[in-house]
């Protein structure tokens, strides 16, 4: 049996020592938030924070987290949806599918804690997530909004989904 410590709480779980930590969340603790992508690291569908930082969780073996580690899921991101990101993904309707949101939103929390006030650049370093909808620009926009940005000053014009 080994330890984790996600989204605040210690779990106990049993699979075998080269499990990625990905399908310990999802089978395990039943934390589906977190999404199977493409396996091998690259769409960062799966994306969690360890200690604070962006880890894409389908090549983590679980075995390689320390129990003193802090693993946060989307589902430990905020109580509900009240992270400022989750809000603006919502009034910027940024999600499509939504099947790449739950790592995006990750990737993009990280990437707040670190820069409150990311440039263009920055947020280009720091989103490489892979969405096969396109969301880019709304993702952008997003991010920018949370971080405090107007509406107006990042010429958002809103539409509504078509049915």
């Amino acid at each position: 049996m080994a330890q984790l410590n996600v989204n605040g709480r210690v779990h106990t779980h049993d699979a075998e020592p080269d499990t990625p930590l990905l399908w310990v969340l999802r089978e395990q603790l039943g934390l589906t938030g977190t999404k199977y992508g493409c396996g091998i690291a690259q769409c960062g569908s799966c994306t969690v924070h360890i200690d604070g930082a962006p880890v894409r969780s389908c090549v983590l073996p679980a075995s390689a987290v320390r129990p003193a580690q802090k693993v946060v899921t989307i589902e430990g991101l905020s109580r509900g949806t009240t992270h400022v990101l989750q809000k603006a993904w919502a009034q910027l309707d940024v999600p499509q599918c939504g099947y790449c949101q739950s790592g995006m939103l990750m990737a993009a929390a990280a990437l707040l804690k670190e820069k409150p006030r990311p440039t263009d650049a920055d947020i280009d370093a720091a989103m490489t997530n892979i969405c096969r909808c396109g969301t880019y620009n709304r993702v952008r926009a997003a991010i920018k909004h949370a971080a405090g940005e107007t509406r107006a000053d990042l010429g958002i014009v809103h539409t509504a989904r078509s049915a």
